[in-house]
């Protein structure tokens, strides 16, 4: 990139869902046109974009569609094509680059990013063949096995308590490529988000203390009211080096586990704004959305600074069901009656069960009085206390 991409040119996006989305709104609100790659008529980021190009993600002429459209391009998920995004980088700047996104799309070349840099990870086994599975060791079992590519949200990986259990459950997976992990005494997660641009300059959005039900996060707390001023400091110091060393340019989250001791292991990193980070819209004066679009055009990055204490929570299409399964709307009016409450809905045409429909964050002046509105947020959806 020879200068800055400056407001007025067009952004292009490989994905329409609701990260997609929501970078297309921090872009338009720069004064960017945007350009959406996506094969979904009703993606809801091709719904919002200037154009959307609806083709497949390796489809020759809508990625040259999609080059012709735009003078830089990102992505919004890790399982992006990385072929799709070399062929976009030999003619325009795309941030990340299919190296870095390509690390992150296997767990394996992943942990071994994390142990190059020195970051710690749960001991580990990468198990590609019937020879590699004999030769785990006993100490990481019980484990949890995890498909090295395309696992999200808790899908593609299985508890093991024990060696029979192991391998019952590689041949339920396919036989495919995957790591096993030792499981370890949890104490609670976090997350990390950085942004680094293409002149090394690095800056990160707090951390964040996360609650996961089935896989699937459901409540973000900033501040972190679990994580000590140190090791707050330990996990954005980790972050940034995972971010170095992959030579990265764009937002990357890091996702910890706190573990009873109190120390931290890196569990995955995301190449991409992070579900943990959409309270950044609504309480810091820089979100994690233009945060991307500044590394991508090379806009100055500045410190997002946090105004408000905020709690995320996310909205699963279950909301939209009543116990007899007939569909209802949630309601809104209420949750919207109480002080602090910002709705988020991403425009998807139907909901499912487990789908992210939207999310709800609830920014206070204090970190007490934001948890309490939460709670009741939570009550009238019928979700879990937290």
């Amino acid at each position: 990139m020879k200068g800055p991409v400056l407001p007025g040119a067009t952004l292009g996006v490989m994905g329409g869902g609701q990260l997609g989305r929501m970078f297309v709104q921090a872009a338009q609100s720069l004064g960017y046109f945007t350009a959406v790659l996506d094969p979904d008529v009703t993606s809801p980021a091709g719904l919002v974009a200037h154009y959307h190009v609806q083709t497949g993600y390796l489809d020759e002429q809508g990625l040259a569609q999609l080059m012709q459209r735009s003078d830089a391009i990102t992505t919004e998920f890790e399982n992006v094509p990385a072929p799709a995004l070399r062929t976009l980088g030999a003619h325009r700047p795309v941030a990340p680059d299919a190296d870095a996104v390509a690390v992150c799309q296997d767990r394996a070349a992943e942990k071994a990013h994390f142990v190059a840099c020195g970051v710690p990870c749960a001991p580990h086994a990468v198990i590609e063949t019937e020879a590699q599975l004999a030769a785990v060791d006993d100490a990481l079992l019980p484990g949890i096995l995890k498909t090295a590519r395309l696992g999200y949200d808790g899908k593609g990986q299985c508890t093991v308590a024990d060696r029979a259990a192991l391998v019952a459950a590689w041949g339920q997976l396919g036989q495919v490529p995957c790591v096993l992990e030792q499981r370890l005494p949890l104490a609670l997660e976090l997350s990390v988000i950085v942004a680094r641009d293409a002149f090394g300059t690095v800056v990160s959005l707090p951390v964040q203390q996360n609650l996961h039900r089935d896989g699937i996060l459901a409540v973000t707390q900033v501040p972190a009211p679990d994580v000590g001023t140190a090791q707050q400091a330990q996990a954005v110091d980790a972050a940034c080096r995972v971010a170095e060393s992959l030579n990265y340019v764009g937002v990357l989250c890091v996702e910890f586990f706190m573990l009873a001791d109190g120390s931290l292991v890196a569990n995955e990193m995301a190449p991409r704004p992070h579900n943990s980070g959409h309270y950044s819209i609504d309480a810091c004066d820089v979100c994690q959305f233009e945060l991307q679009v500044r590394t991508l055009t090379g806009l100055p990055l500045v410190q997002p600074r946090q105004h408000s204490a905020a709690v995320m929570l996310n909205l699963l299409g279950d909301l939209w069901f009543a116990a007899d399964d007939t569909e209802r709307a949630p309601p809104w009016a209420q949750v919207l009656a109480l002080p602090g409450v910002h709705l988020h809905l991403y425009g998807k045409t139907s909901a499912r069960r487990g789908r992210k429909m939207g999310h709800l964050t609830v920014t206070a002046a204090d970190a007490h009085q934001a948890r309490a509105t939460a709670l009741r947020a939570a009550a009238l959806l019928g979700l879990p206390p937290f």
